[in-house]
């Protein structure tokens, strides 16, 4: 007896995590009549992170719904910016996403990120835990059911990954106002509060401080200030409100 099939069509923007062949137009696949929609979509290579709408023969169906044969479904990427539910919006980044985390900080987005890898299941945890959104290239951690939100990173580029996250969530941007070592709220300072972190030179040279009040690190306007000034322009330019 023959499997029962259904006409899938996948949208651009997930092409890549399907296989060339299914990358364009609809294409038959198979079904149990048993497996949910949403684990078909998986089947393909497509986390549901990155899934919007799941329209069955013109209705929009849960990712629940057992697909019958003969049906043609469209899968749509998610729409930006995408709403997450819940607030404040806060993110956690894998260990792979270090620079992507401190440009995330610098400007002022809640950003938590774990610089030694403690697996997939605790990731996962904390995101539920904390109600963070868990931004990752890792789709089998994306595929993981206790998260509360996620997101895959399409980009290896730090400049086009924090591009993309700025437009897909849309989150408020509030410069120089957390500390990018450890995510920590940033308080002024004087040179006198911040005075035995700083060498000679800074101390003759600089007069406006900042310290963390979770780790106590002291920043000022240094050697590289310019270019995350630039950064920080770019990103208030382009998605600022």
């Amino acid at each position: 007896m023959n499997a029962a099939e259904i006409h899938v069509e996948v949208a651009p923007e997930l092409a890549l995590f399907v296989p060339h062949a299914r990358r364009t137009g609809a294409h038959l696949l198979a079904v149990d009549g048993v497996s949910t929609l949403g684990h078909v979509v998986e089947s393909l290579g497509v986390p549901l992170t990155e899934v919007g709408a799941l329209v069955v023969d013109g209705r929009e169906v849960p990712v629940s719904h057992i697909p019958a044969a003969g049906e043609s479904v469209r899968v749509a990427a998610v729409v930006r910016p995408q709403r997450v539910p819940g607030a404040p919006l806060r993110f956690l980044l894998d260990v792979h996403l270090g620079t992507l985390a401190r440009r995330m900080r610098l400007l002022g987005i809640d950003t938590a990120y774990e610089s030694t890898d403690i697996g997939d299941p605790a990731l996962a945890a904390r995101s539920a835990a904390e109600r963070r959104v868990l931004l990752s290239r890792d789709r089998g951690l994306l595929r993981r059911r206790e998260l509360w939100a996620g997101g895959f990173v399409y980009s290896t580029r730090p400049d086009d990954q924090l591009r993309d996250v700025l437009g897909r969530f849309a989150p408020e941007l509030k410069p120089w106002t957390r500390c990018t070592a450890c995510n920590g709220l940033l308080t002024k300072a004087t040179k006198e509060q911040v005075a035995d972190q700083l060498e000679s030179g800074t101390e003759r040279s600089y007069d406006v401080f900042a310290q963390c009040v979770e780790c106590g690190r002291a920043y000022w306007k240094g050697a590289h200030h310019e270019r995350l000034e630039t950064v920080v322009e770019r990103a208030l330019a382009e998605f600022g409100t």
